[in-house]
């Protein structure tokens, strides 16, 4: 009893806003059945309501698409857990309340579903999970899902030059989310998509029990790596396989502008980078320079990003071949280890420390929208004269093109729920930033993405039109985050996201959360007859 009375006063000195004469009943409830519930009641817990001073400070600061900073949707609580236990207890207080949960790691989520939600519901944010592990004579990582990317590398580079993990670019994007909805960035065509070198994880069902691969089975295993983990419970940890990589490799970057060729540069790059050796990985990154204050005319310039794993004496003669046209000389090329690569990708300067990667700080925050296509065969020289139109209507748009090909063409389409592999040339992103505020600016932008994804729709992937998860678009359907739906109704995005892996996803989802408690807009739904 004197252990719990002194959690309770933990929890009114730590969030001191939280008291019954300024909290909602439901709230105050809450927090009641988490003390009593908690397994280990001298453990540390920092929960916050609205009326904390750090609530607000605390839910937007972990918000990248600004867009959504300013929601009238409020959690009833914020829930900053430091163990495992601390998560149990909130999680089953909310269930037998009938409040919903959103599990937050990066706050990354392009539609916001990790913290908002139209139903009564906390926000559980994982940031002090952070924890990473690695062995280097194993050649594994336990990670935990409150990690961001950017500690993760820098655990495997401070242990070894070898050693390297197939995941995003950006080091604030939280672990949790990424390798739950599959997961890739510039070793994708080498070795795959996060999700496929994920090798054990422990997951929390809706009983609160902590399962790991063995406990919770194959099926369950195999829908957390791609379909969405959130769907079936709150992954805890995961445990990845390592990816060996030379000590010395190679990076670099070619610039052209419409007036240097970009257009015709693009349109070869479709032939050559799903199909090049898998050590070399090619992507695209479209921008708007130049007008406004700038004395050059508007116009926009193709980034061609490289790594490849091997020295520069080896990927020169490689491009000069399959790709000639873009002239890579020496100069182009820096040579470095793999945690250098992982600095460059992201956008800081040479020689920046790589303890920059443990900083949370957001570096790309912005109100956006984006969206995403797969393209299966090479889009017309003419087509993309009609993109850069469009882009030049707008100040901030930004297309990226990411090649597939490689080891992903190797692996089976049900290996992971994440089903666009072989026969897929690359990955688009569309995405447009703005900076000002009101309802009229955030339309015009939103109809601006609509005409640009509806001109692409001619020369993309069909019977589905392919979609990736990790870029989340509510524009392509929702189920009721309530209940049941019918599977055609849930299949408009569920085929979008998975393809034929979406029916086995449900199965698993009714087999796993019959009572639909871990559910979110595009969660995957209970189906009925």
């Amino acid at each position: 009893m004197k252990s719990l009375i002194g959690f309770l006063s933990s929890l009114v000195l730590i969030a001191s806003a939280i008291s019954p004469a300024s909290s909602s009943s439901v709230a105050n409830k809450l927090i009641e059945c988490i003390a009593n519930n908690n397994i280990n009641p001298s453990s540390f817990q920092t929960i916050f309501n609205p009326e904390s001073s750090l609530f607000s400070l605390l839910l937007q600061s972990r918000v990248q698409n600004l867009r959504y900073i300013n929601s009238t949707t409020k959690p009833l609580l914020i829930l900053t857990p430091s163990d495992d236990t601390q998560i149990q207890s909130a999680l089953l207080c909310s269930r037998e309340q009938g409040i919903e949960i959103r599990a937050r790691c990066g706050g990354h989520d392009y539609a916001g579903i990790s913290y908002l939600s139209d139903k009564p519901y906390i926000v559980i944010d994982l940031f002090n999970l952070n924890e990473v592990q690695v062995d280097v004579k194993e050649e594994t990582a336990w990670v935990q899902s409150g990690a961001q990317l950017g500690e993760l590398y820098y655990a495997i580079a401070r242990q070894s030059t070898h050693l390297a993990f197939p995941a995003g670019l950006c080091p604030t994007v939280g672990v949790g989310g990424h390798f739950g909805g599959g997961g890739f960035g510039t070793l994708v065509r080498k070795y795959g998509l996060a999700a496929d070198n994920v090798i054990d994880a422990y997951l929390m069902d809706a009983r609160g029990r902590i399962l790991n691969r063995k406990a919770m089975g194959e099926e369950v295993f195999w829908a957390i790596k791609g379909g969405g983990a959130g769907s079936f419970g709150i992954v805890l940890s995961w445990k990845v396989k390592l990816v060996r990589v030379p000590q010395k490799l190679t990076y670099f970057t070619v610039t052209k502008t419409l007036e240097e060729g970009a257009n015709k540069l693009i349109h070869q790059w479709q032939r050559f980078a799903h199909d090049v050796h898998e050590d070399l990985f090619v992507r695209i990154l479209l921008l708007n320079v130049g007008g406004g204050d700038d004395k050059k005319k508007k116009t926009v310039q193709a980034n061609f990003q490289a790594l490849f794993l091997g020295t520069k004496d080896r990927v020169i003669p490689l491009m000069n071949k399959s790709f000639p046209e873009l002239g890579l000389k020496a100069e182009n090329c820096t040579e470095g280890t793999w945690a250098d690569s992982v600095l460059n990708f992201a956008g800081f300067k040479p020689g920046v420390p790589p303890e920059v990667l443990l900083d949370k700080t957001q570096m790309f925050k912005a109100k956006f929208k984006a969206k995403t296509d797969f393209v299966t065969e090479p889009v017309p020289e003419s087509a993309f004269e009609g993109i850069w139109k469009m882009m030049l209507e707008e100040d901030v748009p930004i297309v990226i093109l990411e090649p597939l090909g490689g080891k992903m063409n190797k692996i089976p389409e049900s290996y992971t729920p994440f089903p666009h592999r072989k026969g897929h040339l690359y990955n688009i992103q569309y995405l447009v930033k703005w900076d000002k505020n009101g309802k009229e600016e955030e339309e015009r932008h939103l109809e601006w993405m609509k005409r640009l994804y509806d001109y692409m729709e001619p020369h993309v992937s069909k019977s589905p039109r392919a979609a990736y998860l990790n870029y989340r678009d509510l524009d392509i359907g929702m189920n009721s985050a309530g209940g049941k739906t019918s599977f055609s109704e849930a299949s408009v995005w569920g085929q979008r996201y998975f393809r034929d892996n979406f029916k086995r996803l449900t199965e698993v989802k009714g087999m796993f959360d019959p009572e639909n408690f871990f559910r979110n807009e595009q969660s995957i739904p209970l189906l009925h007859k």
